[in-house]
């Protein structure tokens, strides 16, 4: 479409063209500008290979991003030898951050396991990965994590790398119209069948289905008398998505077909029908075993080595609170205990640990080796059975103390690098008389107090509570303990300083979530939807479900938290409101219009637990809620 043609084709805008001044200038400059470069753009893995230096060949320039990369100013068609390109050499690397999650995993499973994993070589016949595909449990998992995909994958049961394969090729636009039918014939081989014998060849793996780009070539080579030449230009006419060049195409591969094949005018186009599809976006082969090998890799790692994955992939996406959060929820529903900080146990990153749970714990506690604390909910879940006996806890994750915010490095450093050399500390004072930093001001200790990272330290009864309220005296005595004490110090008198704290109240549950919001980006040591245990349980939605049945108009009704609040004024002057939810699941999106918002506007707060009955909607491709009724809860 061009502004001219759009003249001829719109009697309104042609009239406003020929009626209006400030509109025939607009549409002239427009037109001077009209089809011109606007902007620069660089490809993400694009790399130009000349066999001279490249001035010769193509303008460059600095990538505008100011990474100090040089770029071309010949776009991707220019640049090669295509549409009369200038001949040059582009190839695309491709880097996944999952390769490093893979590695990373490795390396934990070696030092909590002693286990050395071969991930180039794991077996492809693991019984416990495909039963964990099947079940749909498929969050952190390379290419196969989404909804949609997940929903797939427990329909389709796979039990080979050919099933993975297939689906990582198969869930892509135009190809995606297929999987019904590979799950069909993959539960019932009877159902398989090839338009021509000679198919069975090279299909034989996908049920008798064009599933990669690969099936397609090969048919046009076998069947339609291509070369393999003229079967490349049929790639490459499918990759760009041309219609005029498919049209050609179409054309001579039904001739081909017809005369080559010797198939009937009728099977000819029912068999150019499943190739279409390919035109929107195919995978070959190659490309797709290069996918469902990390795919399924990853999946090994999940079923095999759970605590040792999910600590990698929360360390990969270290400061991206909305995923952390996401797969701090997924570790929950596998049973994996995720832990606040603790300076005897934490690394800089997310750190995998292990838990001991003995019979004289007190029941709202758990012991840990070094006599930390933990979350009631496990010393339920994992009280021992008989009075006297000891029973191991399942590997926890911890959070970093590079994860605490407004905590900085250096301080991070000092107390890993003292607990390295001299061992784990003893008790709050050996703590404090230690970490010589002078980073370890009253703003860090108040951050490591608060997020529960000196919790294992601090006197049982009062807890964090009561570690703030002695900050002063905490400080002094690191001051006194860590440099030459001045005579007027508050322990400079004493050959052999004592740590005295004057005793307080232990926090309330919400403080502490409160905190932990706020210097970890998520509740650690509880939720505050866990006040209303009962209603989650009897709830038949949470906001994770919704994502995953993906269904705009279904009506919900679920417990949520308010996390985010924006409001803004209709044209009308009303009032209504954006909000993002939040439960032990995930987030979402929703919107409350003005008369309900009128009504309960002032329990609509940051932290609030509400009820909320709703229908599920779509709006730019992305799901939210409609908010029709609510409650405080």
């Amino acid at each position: 479409m061009t502004i001219d043609h759009a003249l001829e084709l719109e009697p309104d805008l042609k009239a406003l063209y020929d009626e209006d001044e400030d509109a025939r200038e607009i549409l002239d400059l427009a037109k001077r500008i009209e089809g011109c470069v606007r902007h620069v753009g660089v490809h993400a893995a694009g790399v130009v290979v000349a066999p001279t230096p490249l001035v010769e060949w193509t303008p460059i320039q600095p990538d505008p991003k100011g990474t100090g990369k040089m770029i071309t100013q010949y776009d991707m068609y220019s640049i090669t030898d295509e549409y009369g390109g200038v001949g040059l050499l582009k190839f695309d690397f491709l880097g996944i951050k999952n390769l490093a999650i893979l590695a990373d995993a490795v390396r934990r499973v070696k030092a909590t396991c002693d286990i050395d994993i071969d991930i180039e070589n794991v077996p492809i016949d693991d019984a416990k990965t495909y039963q964990m595909l099947a079940r749909g449990e498929t969050y952190g998992c390379f290419q196969l994590g989404g909804s949609g995909m997940t929903r797939w994958l427990k329909e389709l049961r796979p039990t080979t790398i050919h099933d993975i394969n297939a689906m990582v090729a198969l869930y892509r636009p135009g190809p995606m119209e297929t999987i019904p039918a590979y799950i069909a014939r993959k539960h019932n081989p009877r159902l398989v069948n090839y338009i021509d014998p000679r198919m069975k060849e090279y299909l034989e793996f996908s049920n008798g289905l064009l599933v990669y780009q690969d099936d397609v070539l090969l048919t046009a080579i076998k069947l339609g008398g291509y070369s393999w030449l003229e079967a490349d230009a049929l790639r490459k006419a499918m990759g760009k998505k041309i219609p005029a060049v498919m049209q050609a195409e179409k054309e001579k591969l039904v001739a081909g077909f017809v005369k080559h094949g010797k198939l009937s005018e009728e099977k000819a186009q029912q068999l150019w029908e499943l190739i279409e599809p390919f035109a929107a976006y195919g995978f070959n082969k190659a490309h797709a075993a290069s996918y469902g090998k990390v795919a399924y890799q990853t999946a090994y790692l999940k079923a095999n080595y759970p605590v040792e994955y999910m600590a990698a992939l929360l360390t990969a996406d270290s400061g991206d609170t909305e995923a952390i959060a996401a797969l701090v929820a997924e570790s929950v529903r596998m049973d994996i205990p995720v832990l606040p900080p603790d300076v005897n146990e934490s690394g800089t990153d997310f750190t995998v640990v292990r838990w001991a749970m003995s019979a004289d714990v007190p029941e709202e506690g758990v012991s840990q080796r070094d006599g930390a604390r933990g979350g009631d909910f496990l010393a339920r879940k994992y009280a021992a059975p008989d009075e006297g006996t000891r029973r191991e806890l399942p590997n926890a994750i911890r959070f970093g103390l590079s994860s605490i915010k407004n905590f900085g490095e250096g301080v991070a450093h000092a107390i890993l690098e003292e607990r390295e050399v001299s061992g784990a500390y003893k008790d709050l004072a050996d703590f404090l008389s230690r970490v010589g930093s002078k980073n370890l001001n009253r703003k860090s200790l108040e951050s490591l107090i608060k997020c529960g990272a000196l919790d294992s330290l601090a006197p049982p009864a009062g807890g964090r509570g009561q570690l703030l309220a002695n900050i002063e005296t905490l400080l002094a005595f690191h001051r006194d303990t860590t440099a030459e004490a001045p005579q007027n110090s508050l322990f400079g008198s004493l050959a052999a300083p004592t740590l005295g704290l004057i005793g307080a109240e232990p926090v309330s549950l919400k403080e502490k979530l409160d905190w932990e919001k706020e210097l970890l980006g998520m509740y650690v040591s509880g939720h505050p939807l866990d006040a209303h245990k009962g209603l989650l349980e009897k709830a038949r939605f949470s906001l994770a479900k919704i994502k995953e049945e993906n269904q705009p108009g279904l009506p919900v009704i679920l417990p949520v938290l308010v996390a985010e609040v924006r409001t803004i004024l209709t044209k009308g002057g009303e009032k209504m409101a954006f909000i993002k939810f939040a439960d032990k699941t995930g987030t979402l999106e929703a919107v409350i219009f003005p008369k309900l918002y009128k009504e309960h506007g002032s329990v609509i707060t940051p932290g609030s637990c509400l009820l909320v009955k709703a229908n599920v909607s779509k709006r730019g491709g992305e799901l939210s809620l409609a908010v029709e009724g609510l409650r405080l809860l």
